[in-house]
């Protein structure tokens, strides 16, 4: 099969990262695709990378994941080595370091990094491991362009964490709606603070996407 047989066979997603007053909150559907047939509807496109860090994904599942793999191994590494963890900052550059290392025969997936480290931060990148500092919001996947469209008219500076994790299950909404590659049967929500990484239950996101 072509590689860009494969790879159309693999995308298919919306994914949105957040930055507020106290923390960073990351969002996504949870439904992969094979070709024009929903695959699964409960997949989780956000992973825990260390305390401080998680990552979403978007675009070919399996090298997606493969640099999950690599991130969530160095970063324990790195803690192990040094005795703290490794910073939203130094994980963005290993990233773009792994990626980049990779340029001549990509990894084909988009990602967005949040983290924490005395104050939210926010990061995303491209496939050659090109990557921006975000001082707002994101968005990768099929649906980001309605993803978008709903946080530019949205979203405010410095949200309260609670209005934060609204405005992101919303914007994954929109997309759900509209983008036949967005969907699944909830939405994945993370949030990152002072307190570390945390994922909401099902019944914490009652509130925000009923």
């Amino acid at each position: 099969m072509a590689e860009k047989e494969m790879l159309k066979l693999n995308t298919g997603t919306t994914t949105v990262g957040l930055i507020g007053k106290d923390a960073v909150v990351l969002a996504a559907d949870q439904q992969s695709n094979l070709g024009n047939i929903k695959d699964n509807l409960t997949v989780s496109k956000i992973y825990k990378i260390n305390d401080k860090v998680a990552l979403t994904i978007a675009g070919g599942v399996g090298d997606a994941l493969a640099v999950v793999r690599f991130m969530k191994s160095h970063a324990k590494m790195y803690e192990l080595e040094r005795e703290y963890p490794l910073t939203p900052k130094a994980a963005m550059t290993l990233l773009a370091n792994v990626l980049n290392g990779n340029r001549y025969y990509p990894f084909m997936a988009f990602f967005i990094l949040g983290g924490f480290n005395g104050k939210g931060e926010l990061y995303s990148s491209d496939l050659v491991g090109g990557y921006n500092p975000v001082d707002k919001f994101t968005s990768t996947g099929s649906g980001f362009e309605l993803a978008y469209g709903y946080l530019e008219d949205q979203y405010k500076e410095g949200l309260p964490t609670d209005k934060l994790i609204e405005t992101a299950v919303k914007a994954v909404k929109v997309a759900k709606r509209r983008d036949i590659n967005t969907g699944g049967e909830s939405i994945s929500v993370f949030v990152i603070s002072k307190d570390g990484v945390r994922e909401l239950t099902k019944k914490e996101l009652e509130k925000y996407i009923a």
